[in-house]
């Protein structure tokens, strides 16, 4: 920690501008990835009513806990290609693409085929109310087609972003959401479909976006052209990838389980309790859209400066992201408590839904700040080289914490408040964590540099005395 009690404590302000400036187009695709999501559960909500709504809502935790996994593996490409780039590796980065592409291909097919199969099964086992299982499923088979295009369009994305490309993801993403928006009315408002016509316009506009992001590669020259006849797995990248993808996706799909438990537990509160706690859900996405852009600035800036060895760009980098997390705590976790009852009466004109989703905010956001901690600091340790203990932070203080929460607190006081405190609570205990787990790697980075000079030093000196 020596280098935090320095007399220079400022912050970076060319750097701070560099991340405002890369954050916020990932900042505005997830937004706009946010309200074409919302823009499905308003459709459905407004013109196939309330079980509807509630049948798109009970799948999310579920479909997070079947795709994290292999999500995580976007993460290892951004670290992996963010390394060759800040090194200028050409090269590496040329086979970090094609396996990338390669792994996001196989992946989804394989996601696709189990979330297919055992969809329905997995609800069942969540406890899913009776009135919308069928709905779930059929909703669930349908969006699992295009999950193949969903691992291309992400690991592409990843790769682009890790070269400090933040703008063309969220084009394909917005015209691929622009597209889904314009097929949901036309299916389920002109013909007349329901959850399968949201389902059938997510999945067109995945291979939308995936199509995009090849066809920019395609035409792209020097290290990140893409042609079809080089498509291939590179052992070694794959190895690079899986060892700080796995134990990202672990923590996700840890994450997911979870919020699957606790969607369990939401479950046996009925229909009208599924639908609430989904439009809420959604609603606070907005705030969590900066915990994600911030992340992946983490890991792209933190991945460069590795691979440059600039090592007080590190802390400056997790200064920045620091200041952001309260900055858009404030900002956007008031405005989204203070809107949140004409928010949530976009999604349905039930008042019982909109006054249970309206507490869900209030609960989730007195201490959000707590959330992005947990979710940005880890992409400056994964870049770092580190990625298990971020996910053993996960295990212990979200996930198990959790677990213990709902076998006694819950248990003891059943109602929808206490079942939603254990986000803040769980939040608070897993973000000190990865602070934590942050300051530990840091340290060991710069030891283990330090070691790397003092050897190259005396092999050096050999040489010379030997000539």
């Amino acid at each position: 920690m020596e280098a935090y009690l320095k007399p220079k404590r400022y912050i970076n302000m060319h750097l701070l501008k560099q991340i405002v400036l890369f954050a916020l187009p990932i900042m505005a695709m997830n937004i706009l990835q946010l309200l074409f999501n919302a823009a499905d559960m308003i459709i459905v909500g407004r013109y196939s009513g309330s079980h509807a709504l509630a049948a798109v809502g009970a799948t999310g935790s579920l479909i997070n806990l079947l795709v994290n996994l292999f999500m995580g593996l976007s993460v290892g490409i951004s670290v992996v290609v963010a390394r060759d780039y800040g090194a200028h590796r050409d090269d590496d980065i040329n086979r970090s693409l094609h396996t990338s592409i390669a792994v996001g291909i196989f992946s989804g097919v394989f996601v696709m085929i189990v979330g297919i199969l055992f969809c329905k099964p997995l609800l069942a086992m969540m406890g899913t109310p009776v009135d919308i299982i069928d709905a779930s499923a059929l909703y669930m088979r349908i969006y699992f087609l295009g999950i193949p295009a969903t691992m291309v369009y992400n690991f592409g994305a990843g790769a682009l972003r890790a070269t400090g490309d933040s703008k063309r993801p969220m084009y394909f993403l917005t015209i691929a959401g622009i597209v889904n928006v314009v097929l949901n009315m036309f299916f389920v408002v002109v013909l007349g479909m329901s959850v399968d016509g949201v389902a059938l316009a997510t999945t067109i506009s995945q291979y939308l976006s995936a199509f995009l992001v090849l066809f920019t590669f395609s035409k792209e020259a020097g290290a990140l052209h893409f042609s079809t006849k080089k498509i291939k797995i590179h052992k070694q990248k794959l190895v690079d990838m899986v060892r700080i993808g796995i134990p990202a996706g672990l923590q996700s799909t840890l994450f997911s389980v979870s919020n699957v438990l606790i969607q369990s537990a939401i479950n046996s509160f009925g229909s009208t309790a599924v639908a609430a706690s989904a439009a809420a859900a959604n609603i606070e996405g907005i705030v969590s859209t900066s915990t994600t852009a911030l992340y992946n600035s983490a890991i792209t800036f933190t991945g460069q400066s590795m691979g440059a060895r600039d090592y007080d760009r590190i802390d400056e980098t997790a200064k920045v992201v620091t200041v952001l997390i309260f900055a858009s705590w404030i900002l956007i976790g008031g405005l989204t408590v203070v809107f949140g009852r004409p928010l949530l009466s976009i999604y349905t004109t039930d008042s019982e839904v909109v006054e249970l989703g309206l507490m869900r905010i209030k609960i989730m956001m007195v201490a959000y700040f707590t959330a992005g901690a947990m979710n940005v600091y880890p992409g400056l340790t994964r870049a770092m080289g580190y990625s298990i203990s971020p996910m053993l932070s996960t295990l212990f203080g979200a996930v198990l914490m959790r677990i213990a929460w709902l076998l006694t607190i819950f248990k003891q006081y059943p109602t929808q408040a206490v079942l939603f405190a254990a986000y803040p609570v769980t939040w608070a205990i897993s973000g000190l964590g990865q602070v934590l787990i942050f300051f530990y790697a840091r340290k060991r980075v710069r030891e283990k540099d330090r070691l790397q000079e003092a050897h190259d030093a005396e092999a050096t000196e050999e040489t010379l005395a030997a000539e």
